[in-house]
């Protein structure tokens, strides 16, 4: 009973990075800060793998093997919700753990449909652009901005629920993300935390394979070693 470590800190890191990132990557594609989008967008690259590693190496609430369930138990957690009998959960419900999931599903999708994007005058382009043909990284670009309208929607519906929980439920979900601790009125099993290495072991192979593709994939070590070496092509070489 009382107040539990919830949430570690590599999690409650991750949530608000997503949440300025989130911001700044709309900022800067409405204002055609097209360099700037794209380094973003290779930052929430590295945040989108960091999570998924995370979601195999990290603490008890973290992996995905303790919230992600079946359709069987996200339909049996809300008819108990609804008959005001669920059960406590230390961490995401199954609903909530599903919500975890589309949110990385959509942001994996929508990171890597702006790696092969281009602009309808092929001027700018992301890394990976030079794997795909001109109408596939066409087509991509203008599913990329589709993918973020849905993204949109899926963000209002998350604020909703968080707003729900709070004025009807009088379950305060934002103060947890922030502090990593809860307040339970039962005894509940205590989560358990990784160690320090696998929160440093995920952070360097996260940022090595945003590192990676953003020399463009490069197969070997020429390759690398040109592409980090050659000076960013100018507009006009861009279209021609």
């Amino acid at each position: 009973m009382g107040k539990v470590r919830l949430w570690d800190a590599p999690v409650r890191l991750f949530h608000w990075s997503v949440v300025v990132l989130f911001g700044a990557l709309w900022w800067s594609g409405e204002n055609g800060k097209i360099d700037l989008h794209k380094t973003i967008g290779l930052v929430m690259l590295g945040l989108v793998v960091f999570r998924v590693l995370w979601g195999f190496l990290g603490g008890s609430t973290a992996r995905f093997g303790s919230f992600v369930k079946g359709p069987g138990a996200v339909l049996t957690h809300l008819k108990a919700s609804r008959e005001g009998r669920a059960p406590t959960v230390v961490g995401h419900n199954p609903l909530g753990g599903w919500s975890v999931m589309v949110l990385l599903g959509l942001l994996a999708l929508q990171v890597g449909l702006g790696l092969i994007a281009q602009d309808t005058d092929a001027v700018a382009s992301g890394p990976l652009n030079h794997f795909v043909s001109y109408d596939t990284g066409d087509a991509a670009g203008e599913a990329h901005e589709v993918v973020f309208n849905i993204l949109l929607l899926f963000v209002a519906l998350h604020v909703a629920a968080v707003l729900f929980y709070l004025f009807v439920k009088r379950d305060n979900l934002v103060h947890p993300m922030l502090s990593g601790r809860k307040a339970f009125t039962q005894a509940v099993e205590q989560p358990t935390f990784a160690p320090a290495w696998r929160f440093l072991l995920s952070v360097a192979l996260a940022a090595a394979f945003a590192g990676w593709i953003a020399l463009g994939a490069p197969f070997s070590l020429e390759q690398a070693k040109q592409a980090w070496q050659a000076p960013p092509p100018s507009a006009e070489e861009s279209y021609m």
